[in-house]
């Protein structure tokens, strides 16, 4: 009888790890949405990359924005994944994306094609070239644009600037 038991208890945790882990969810927005949430005049430091699946300079500094994201999980920190990808590869290409790399980190996907229509609004830098990284706080009156991709390690010095 106890081994039956023992049996069954290792069975129930082999197949609790071969269950699928809830994968996020991956919001489609316009940009009056994304302004509004990292425009609020708040403590929160936002940092905010825009990226896309085919990017592969994205891809390559997407881990050091997890790191960041669990790291400051308790602070006032906000990390969010601005996903640049069409909107007709939402389910083909973004969300598969997204789950076969496990991200904790929020994403979402600007539904806005046409840039001319919103980056001088935003960014008036930036020419549109991915990755591109913002690190806002409008309450602090802090506004940095990183137009480039991050080596590993730039985005925590970056970050302990603002003594959080």
């Amino acid at each position: 009888m106890r081994f039956k038991t023992v049996f069954q208890s290792l069975l129930l945790v082999s197949l609790a790890g071969a269950l699928p882990v809830q994968a996020q969810s991956v919001p489609v927005i316009s940009f009056e949405q994304l302004s509004r949430q990292i425009n609020r005049s708040n403590d929160t430091l936002y940092v905010v990359n825009f990226w896309a699946t085919w990017c592969g300079p994205c891809v390559q500094e997407l881990p050091q924005f997890e790191t960041l994201h669990k790291t400051y999980a308790t602070k006032p920190v906000r990390v969010l994944l601005v996903s640049m990808d069409n909107k007709a590869t939402l389910t083909s290409k973004v969300v598969p994306f997204v789950r076969a790399r496990k991200l904790q980190t929020p994403v979402v996907l600007l539904n806005e094609p046409d840039l001319n229509t919103w980056v001088d609004r935003l960014v008036p830098e930036w020419s549109g070239a991915l990755p591109m990284t913002l690190v806002l706080n409008r309450k602090r009156k802090v506004r940095r644009f990183i137009g480039k991709a991050l080596k590993d390690g730039e985005l925590q010095s970056i970050i302990n600037q603002y003594k959080l």
